[in-house]
């Protein structure tokens, strides 16, 4: 395996580059034992673009480390001849310049700590998604390479190099990028909202990555997904013995993100009880781990996100008023899908691109038909869906133009996004009278008045959910369900 990247390094000490080598990008290093994650993390990074040196021990890791020189190293802790720690610090102090990106299958933040302290760039806990690896990969490699230096400011006129995990050249993403640019320059917090699917988590990490802390860890917790009575040890840590099963000292994820950046995703889903500590949190920056008699102080960045509607959750009690007013000082909504024009193209060429290179199939576009569907699709899934589509269509067939036939046979469950410039039937229904709905379910009253609110304007789903206060997606499932 080593011989794939021979050409980028000696066997030995270093010679000089030409002028061409040199300005090349040094390539990543890979140290993972598992062939078949060596296989797909290696595919992943070489569909972005990047060079790939790959180990599958640590003497074997260390070997190609001196070879490469690499810039970036993604290292797995759990080596067959080596606890991967070691091996970090001894890349380290032959060039300390490096940024390691370790990768767990423990999800302990202890590991994390840990790695952090002993000079990693940021961690990753297995298993992750493709979009989090890049972002990660894009943050290290752009990284100055001196510990919690300042990074130039972003050039105003290169969104790509602002948030390239971003796609799209649509004014909405314009602006999103002009937010992020401008937000990440200051310390204020950042509270994204946006629909499953938008991409909330690259929204923060960008905010990170290109803010004075993106030397700095990069910590993301999502509060959804973590039962509630184990939420405050993961943010705050616990001390051993301090309830049944701490059985040593645990230092959280506010501990772990002490100079970077603690993202703090499904903010809405924390527990009230749990919302009252994190606001003293924010007031003091100080962390008191559960059972421990004194706090610290840490230097934390905090950004947030939702799927909901925060100031919603507050008029019905789920959120504190005085936390949401705490959090909410840099508002950065991102936009579902079906509002985002071509975009939706651009991605979907991108991702055809990408998975078919992948796949080792020829693909030579997107059907003018295709296209078309597409642009009028509601994607309620938003990018997340599309990657999901083109996936499909990739493997279940053999290359060529991307025609109607060759779509998921369930694509067509969603109804085309009324558009503008698309002919609308007239209204069929008008809002019904109070007396039309005594003696009626709450269920049908509800099928009643959104159907009719639809039909009221045109068809437009997107515009009927704004006059009900939901997320359009919850009208089209609402009417899938009807259908069933």
């Amino acid at each position: 395996m080593s011989s794939q990247l021979r050409e980028t390094g000696p066997d030995t000490a270093p010679r000089a580059a030409a002028p061409a080598e040199s300005a090349r990008p040094r390539p990543i290093l890979l140290i993972e034992d598992t062939p078949s994650l060596q296989m797909v993390y290696r595919s992943v990074l070489a569909s972005a673009g990047h060079r790939v040196a790959v180990a599958g021990t640590a003497a074997e890791g260390l070997t190609r480390f001196r070879e490469v020189l690499p810039s970036v190293v993604l290292l797995d802790l759990m080596l067959p001849d080596r606890n991967g720690l070691d091996l970090m610090q001894d890349m380290l102090r032959l060039r300390p310049e490096t940024n390691v990106i370790v990768i767990t299958a423990n999800g302990s933040i202890n590991k994390a700590v840990e790695a952090m302290r002993a000079g990693a760039h940021e961690f990753l806990v297995k298993p992750f998604d493709e979009q989090r690896f890049l972002g990660a990969v894009e943050n290290a490699t752009l990284a100055r390479p001196t510990p919690r230096a300042r990074r130039p400011e972003p050039e105003p006129e290169g969104p790509a190099s602002l948030t390239g995990a971003f796609l799209g050249s649509s004014e909405t993403m314009a602006r999103i990028h002009a937010k992020i640019r401008s937000a990440a320059r200051s310390m204020a917090t950042v509270f994204i909202t946006g629909e499953s699917g938008t991409g909330k988590e690259l929204c923060a990490l960008a905010v990170h990555s290109n803010s004075s802390r993106a030397t700095g860890p990069f910590i993301a917790l999502n509060c959804g997904a973590i039962p509630q009575d184990l939420l405050e040890s993961e943010v705050f840590g616990h001390v051993k013995g301090s309830f049944t099963g701490a059985i040593a000292d645990k230092p959280g994820a506010a501990a772990a993100a002490d100079g970077g950046t603690l993202f703090l995703d499904e903010i809405c889903e924390m527990a009230p009880a749990l919302q009252t500590k994190l606001l003293r949190f924010l007031q003091t920056s100080m962390v008191q781990p559960v059972g421990a008699t004194r706090p610290r102080k840490v230097n934390v960045r905090i950004v947030c996100a939702t799927n909901r509607d925060p100031l919603d959750a507050v008029r019905r009690g789920h959120f504190r008023e005085d936390l949401y007013y705490r959090l909410y000082v840099v508002p950065i909504h991102m936009p579902p899908l079906r509002e985002r024009g071509d975009d939706v193209i651009e991605i979907a060429e991108t991702a055809l691109a990408r998975f078919a290179a992948e796949e080792g199939r020829e693909f030579i576009g997107l059907d003018p038909q295709v296209q078309a569907l597409f642009r009028h699709h509601p994607w309620p899934g938003n990018v997340r869906q599309v990657l999901n589509v083109i996936r499909n269509i990739v493997v279940l067939n053999d290359g060529g133009l991307v025609t109607m036939r060759m779509l998921p046979d369930d694509f067509a469950a969603h109804p085309p996004v009324e558009d503008a410039d698309l002919p609308r039937p007239p209204p069929t229904a008008e809002m019904p009278v109070l007396d039309n709905l005594i003696g009626r379910t709450l269920a049908e009253i509800e099928q009643i008045v959104i159907e009719a609110t639809i039909a009221r304007h045109g068809g437009s789903v997107p515009k009927a959910a704004r006059v009900l206060d939901v997320s359009p997606s919850t009208l089209y499932r609402k009417r899938e369900t009807w259908k069933s």
